[in-house]
């Protein structure tokens, strides 16, 4: 995962994996939707998961616990605001 651009209110990010990858139990202190460009993943959160593929968008509440589990080769954006944080625990 690293930094793409950074604006007046809001910054993306991309995050890629391979199959297998596993990336730990985090949240954002604020909203973020995730776009995804390539590949498929599990979204992971406390009570469901959610399939993640190509050309899918997905509204990650604030605050929400979830953790990303990749299938196949995986490439995203994530966009989020200025302030928001990504917090692993």
């Amino acid at each position: 995962m690293y930094l793409l651009r950074v604006g007046d209110f809001f910054k993306t990010l991309e995050v890629t994996g391979t199959a297998g990858m596993i990336m730990p139990p985090h949240h954002a202190t604020k909203e973020a939707v995730i776009v995804v460009q390539e590949g498929r993943a599990f979204l992971k959160m406390p009570t469901t998961v959610h399939v993640l593929q190509k050309g899918m968008s997905f509204t990650i509440p604030a605050h929400a616990t979830h953790s990303l589990e990749v299938k196949e080769e995986f490439k995203a954006i994530v966009i989020m605001g200025m302030d928001s944080e990504i917090e692993f625990e």
